[in-house]
């Protein structure tokens, strides 16, 4: 199956501009040591809602972080409760591990822990103005994909062809090679043990109130913000992970 056409619709990010020195250690969002009311939480912005304007209005910003994104953040915390054997795993080693989740907490995870999961890489590739492509990174994607044109445009493809509510994503594949693919709903690359390093949300929650029915339009000018500073920054912590 080729890339292009690998598209996931079973039940089946990294950090940067929330954190710290290694983009994998991300979710170290946990409670403190025996307090397990509140496992997961919504990461805080390192840029206000209309740093991303004109690209993403702030409106739009405002309701996908602190609504859209809490939401999900609630609904894992509730479905983990109080499993402490669930509740102090990082967000990406409990869906590396769904299989040893119980089956009737399972598609809560998987729906929710990967809203969590996806949301915050979203976030955190992002940047008011983009930056450049370099590095690692752009080398690997030049490499893999006979050109940075041709790696771009098969993302933008996977993007705009999405059926309904879904993700296109870059990531580092189970073998260490960089991959492009899409899933459905809020499925997320570490139920495959694979890691992201670049999401883009097509839900659209993530554009409708600027772009409607245009979801081409906000792929378009999403590309403007992408922090791809960051992107490298994922590749190069998921290639030592």
């Amino acid at each position: 199956m080729n890339r292009r056409n690998f598209l996931m619709t079973g039940s089946t990010a990294i950090a940067g501009i929330f954190a710290v020195k290694n983009p994998l250690s991300l979710y170290a969002e946990h409670h403190e040591e025996g307090d397990h009311t509140q496992s997961y939480e919504l990461p805080k912005l390192r840029y206000a809602y209309d740093a991303l304007e004109p690209h993403i209005d702030k409106r739009t910003m405002e309701i996908h972080h602190s609504k859209h994104h809490q939401g999900y953040v609630n609904k894992l915390n509730a479905a983990v409760g109080d499993n402490h054997d669930l509740a102090d795993q990082s967000i990406e080693d409990l869906l590396r591990n769904i299989d040893k989740v119980p089956e009737k907490t399972r598609l809560a995870v998987v729906n929710n822990g990967g809203g969590h999961a996806n949301h915050t890489l979203f976030w955190s590739t992002m940047i008011p103005n983009g930056s450049q492509l370099s590095g690692k990174v752009a080398e690997e994607m030049q490499a893999t994909f006979g050109s940075i044109d041709k790696a771009k445009e098969e993302f933008v493809t996977i993007a705009k062809s999405q059926f309904g509510s879904g993700w296109a994503w870059l990531v580092v594949n189970d073998k260490k090679k960089l991959q492009i693919y899409g899933t459905k709903n809020q499925d997320s690359p570490h139920l495959l043990k694979h890691t992201p390093i670049l999401g883009l949300d097509v839900w659209e929650h993530a554009y409708y109130l600027k772009y409607q029915n245009r979801r081409a339009d906000y792929i378009n000018a999403w590309q403007n913000v992408v922090n791809w500073k960051q992107v490298n920054l994922n590749y190069v912590a998921a290639m030592k992970a």
